[in-house]
């Protein structure tokens, strides 16, 4: 069973540290938007659905934490709080739909009050802990959504790979593409699955393989240069991820090494397939190279558990992320739907869709 990964109660936000996981579970508790940016800035919590979720209750925290007087005052505080959110990382597009969504939510409530008093400040606040709630609830549902479709699209006795972590601790739900292979695992389709370690933080190797342990789907941890190897020799099916935020044409940023995986499995032909919920695409983005790539500590590759691996003083280079062309990309599942071939008008047409 996945711990619980966000708990909130009026005033307190406690998030599953994931920093110590598979070894030990603790929460770490935050208090305000402030705090909970540095949580997500920190790798407190990580992936984009479950970063989204956070970022919405950074809000109801905020007005908590805060004792304003007027409408003035909170329309500062919360335009501080959207602003200091925003700024925790700059790739997942969840983290942004949350906090704009929130703040149109405040907005429309503020644009239809007279004076100020406290009985209606507190009305704000339990009206945003609803959004907050509604916000999870939907990405719950959008998990189990891309899980079935996902899953539709293999094949029995399936040999699947996965890249990072987009399970269960990355999502409230039962994850993105690591939901998708937990469900396939469930309705008999898959055979095996491989996790890639996912240097250098090494979400596969701390988390997906533990996921996938938990679920009791038959697996193997992978350092990230034998992909190339095992798609070759193992009768690899299908290469399955996450992403943290897809352009108007199907481009995909996602965790850096998905690029070269994209590359290898059409060398060898074989199906990949992103799973992100509909949050996660970007209409205002043309194309892949307007994404905002994240570079991110050079100690994160240069340290592991805090002890140095590198020689003392090394420069390094960490983009988070790198951007893997629609053309390298299969399919594409939202809890809408399943698009193929990747391209922009069907792309929008997933969009318009209804569930």
């Amino acid at each position: 069973m996945i711990p619980p990964r966000l708990i909130y109660k009026p005033g307190s936000l406690k998030i599953l540290d994931q920093r110590l996981l598979p070894h030990k579970t603790a929460y770490l508790k935050v208090g305000n938007a402030k705090e909970t940016a540095k949580a997500i800035k920190d790798m407190v919590l990580r992936g984009a659905p479950l970063i989204g979720c956070a970022a919405a209750w950074g809000l109801p925290l905020e007005l908590t934490f805060k004792r304003p007087a007027s409408w003035a005052s909170v329309r500062a505080i919360l335009a501080e709080a959207v602003r200091t959110i925003k700024a925790a990382r700059p790739t997942a597009l969840a983290l942004f739909y949350a906090a704009d969504r929130m703040a149109a939510k405040a907005e429309t409530y503020l644009a239809r009050q007279g004076a100020f008093s406290a009985k209606k400040y507190k009305r704000l606040t339990a009206l945003l802990e609803k959004e907050a709630g509604a916000i999870t609830g939907e990405d719950r549902l959008a998990c189990a959504a891309m899980g079935k479709l996902g899953a539709g699209l293999l094949k029995k006795n399936s040999i699947v790979l996965t890249h990072c972590n987009a399970g269960a601790l990355a999502t409230m739900g039962i994850g993105t593409a690591v939901g998708v292979i937990t469900k396939a695992h469930k309705t008999g389709k898959i055979k095996y699955a491989y996790s890639c370690e996912t240097r250098p933080y090494l979400q596969g190797a701390r988390l997906t393989i533990w996921e996938l342990q938990k679920g009791k789907v038959p697996s193997a941890l992978i350092t990230d240069n034998m992909a190339a190897h095992l798609m070759k020799t193992a009768g690899i099916n299908a290469v399955i991820v996450g992403a943290d935020r897809i352009a108007a044409n199907g481009d995909t940023a996602n965790k850096i090494g998905t690029y070269a995986l994209a590359v290898l499995a059409g060398y060898h032909k074989i199906p990949f397939y992103v799973i992100a919920p509909t949050p996660t695409i970007d209409p205002a983005l043309r194309a892949g190279e307007k994404i905002k790539i994240e570079e991110r500590s050079s100690k994160e590759v240069t340290f592991i558990n805090g002890r140095l691996i590198a020689p003392r003083g090394v420069k390094a280079r960490h983009p988070g992320f790198d951007v893997t062309p629609a053309g390298l990309i299969t399919a594409i599942v939202t809890e809408k739907g399943v698009i193929k071939p990747v391209t922009g008008a069907n792309i929008l047409k997933n969009l318009k869709k209804t569930l």
